[in-house]
Order: C-alpha cells, then structure tokens, then sequence
C-alpha cells in the first residue's frame, strides 16, 4: 500500500532520549530543512538523563525545566510522545506505530536505548524502576522529611541514587550483593574511600545481599531479602542496570549481538538503517567492538550520525568517557574498569588517584579518581596500550 508523501520523512528516529536529540541537531548541521520525526515511548521531550540522578538533587537553582533539550525548538523536528515503533517494513521503507498509523523514510535512525532490569516486585506508587524523567518525579515525591527509601543495586546508578537520597533529607538503606559498595569496579583502597562516604553521610549499607520478594501498600514497601531479614520502608528505587531494546532490529532481520551491530558509520545491515546510543554496538578505534550506555556517548555518536543521516561520510572515532559524581567524590572514567582486571594505581594525594586496568598485561581501562581534565590523556594511554609496560604507566597521567 503506498503511503501518503505527507506521512513521508526524509528522516525518522525511533527513541527520544539523548542520542536522538543529538541526532537531529546533527541533521540540522547539513540538512536546514528536511523533515525529521522522533517517535518516543517516553512522556517528556528530550532531556539530559544524567541529572535524574544527579544536579536535580545537588543544586537548588536548577529544574526540571532546566533540563529541557529543546529538541523541536532547536530543530523543527516532530515529535511524537507516548508512541512505539512496532514493525519496519524495510522493503517499503516504512514503519508502523502503536497508534496505527504507518510512517515512510528516507533514512531512519534506530535509538531505542533499554529499560530498566526488573525484579518480582510490581512497579508503583512506590516502587520506582529507574530510568525516565517520570521515575526522577515518582522518587522526589517519596524521599524527604525524613522517609525512609531502600536502593537495590550498588552500581553506577544505584550509588548515585543513594547519594542523592541522602542529600535530600531522605533515610537510605542500599541493598547489594558485593561484599564492599563499588568492590567490583574499585580496587580496595579505593573502594574504601568510596564506601566510606556513604556511611559517612548515614546511608545504610546491606551488603552480600539480594531483595528476593516484595510487596507495596498504602503504608509502604515490605521487602524480603535473600537471608530471609526483611525491610519496611516508604518506597523502594531499583536500579540495576538496562536491558536494551533490540526486538524491533531483531524482527526487522537486523543484525543484532548484544545491541544492534554497526559499522565504522553507525550503519546497520540495511543501507536505509542506522544505530546509535545504549543500544549500538560499535568499533571503537581503540578498544575494539563495544556497546556504551554512558551520556558522552550518547551525545558524540548522536551527533555524528546525525550528520551521516544527512550525508556526511564521515565515521565515529570517538572513545568515549564516563563520569559519575556522589556526595564530595567525583571520578570519570575510559575503558573497561572492572575490579577483576589486575590494577596498578598511581596516587595523587590522599583522595586523588590514577587507577589502570590491565588484561593480559596490556591497560583497558584509566579511572581517574577526584583527577580532573585527564580524559585525553587516558585515551592516549588506551591508544599506546602495546607499547606499554606496567612499570611505564606510574606518572603517565
């Protein structure tokens, strides 16, 4: 069936988060006016993700407004909220939404992102799977005044939303199954440092430990973990991680292996089709095959195959970093940076620190631990990593 050319884009995104954002500035960059949609499951325009769980909760003069993107302002895209992409005809160069209607493309741009992990605990008033500006509202309206909110996970964002919580007048206890809070991704001393700053600020840490069930009523959150002790409290946020959407790709014929396979240009198996963001995996110039679920990322490759969607012939050679900020300690990060690498750490003072990872003897991962303006220069090391020695590595950075 032939579709109407006003139904017709010269350039569709499914997803609205950062990538698709940067993407379509990316467009505006070559392309002034061709048309451009953005199909969002979400129900807010595009916004910056990284202060749902950070400088919405540190600092009193910025808002959620504040954290607007403009997206259509800035690029006269359409945008459509509350609505999934459930087929791509590929052949037709269409796709179908969840509200029926079918949409052609010159180009599209697959943006899908993930959601959130899950556990056997149903999603609520007062049980928060955090991801979306609408989990950020849900949370702020169960923490303060001195109500008390359990965190399940102790990775990056569960430790982030721990931190914000306890700097917002909220009891925290954080639930996670490592021994230490950050034990898999810092080496001792630094993991020491890290978890200290939680007791510090009268978090509660329940460590070695799993929520196994739950239940949520009008008076709270009543949890049971994998030892059998049990929890009460005013709400629960869980934050563990992704699970990226690739279903659309996949049913699509696309290729797919964890994340939607791309080439040096962000493009897919089909000519017409691009991928980007969490759900892109990529070669990354230094570190090999990759998939990144971090904010520079995001932006970077956004941008960039903005601009290819639009004619650009250029590829993405960017390494991306990633940074995270709790109570006073602030690190970023490039490469893999995982506690099960071999490390050599290199101090800077007392709280300032150079961690390298090594595999095989070779650095895939810099942390740099409250050290500042060092990204390039870890991204250096990463590049000259066999050329390197262990012995050459303290007082590179």
């Amino acid at each position: 069936m032939a579709v109407n050319a006003e139904a017709t884009y010269e350039y569709v995104i499914v997803g609205g988060g950062m990538t698709a954002d940067a993407a379509a500035n990316g467009i505006r960059e070559r392309d002034a006016s061709g048309r451009i949609l953005i199909v969002s499951n979400d129900v807010d325009a595009p916004y910056t993700r990284p202060a749902l769980s950070k400088k919405l909760w540190t600092d009193s003069e910025y808002s959620p407004a504040d954290n607007d993107l403009g997206t259509a302002e800035a690029t006269e895209a359409e945008i459509r909220l509350r609505t999934t992409v459930v087929a791509i005809d590929r052949d037709a160069r269409t796709v179908t939404t969840s509200a029926g209607d079918t949409v052609g493309y010159g180009r599209l741009l697959l943006a899908t992102g993930g959601h959130p992990k899950t556990l056997d605990l149903v999603a609520g008033e007062r049980v928060v799977y955090f991801r979306t500006a609408d989990d950020y509202r849900r949370l702020r309206a169960l923490s303060g005044a001195g109500r008390h909110v359990v965190v399940v996970g102790g990775g990056y964002i569960g430790s982030e939303l721990a931190s914000a919580l306890a700097q917002n007048d909220t009891r925290v206890t954080i639930v996670f199954p490592d021994e230490h809070l950050g034990a898999s991704t810092f080496p001792t001393a630094v993991d020491a440092l890290f978890e200290a700053a939680f007791r510090d600020h009268g978090v509660t840490l329940a460590p070695g430990r799993r929520l196994t069930s739950g239940s949520a009523d009008v008076d709270g959150v009543h949890l049971t973990l994998d030892d059998g002790s049990t929890l009460d409290a005013d709400g629960v946020v869980i934050g563990l991680g992704i699970e990226v959407d690739t279903g659309l790709a996949s049913d699509a014929g696309l290729t797919v292996d964890d994340g939607i396979v791309v080439d040096e240009h962000l493009a897919t198996s089909d000519p017409a089709i691009w991928a980007a963001g969490d759900v892109a995996s990529y070669p990354d110039p230094i570190l090999g095959r990759r998939r990144v679920e971090h904010v520079d990322n995001a932006r970077e490759q956004g941008a960039t195959v903005g601009r290819i969607l639009a004619g650009s012939a250029e590829s993405y050679s960017h390494t991306p970093m990633y940074y995270s900020d709790v109570f006073d300690l602030g690190y970023e990060a490039v490469g893999r940076v995982d506690a099960s690498l071999e490390t050599v750490e290199d101090w800077k003072g007392d709280d300032a620190v150079v961690v390298y990872y090594l595999d095989g003897g070779v650095p895939v991962g810099v942390l740099l631990w409250n050290v500042w303006d060092a990204t390039d220069k870890a991204r250096k090391v990463l590049a000259d990593a066999s050329a390197l020695t262990k012995d050459d590595l303290v007082g590179t950075i």
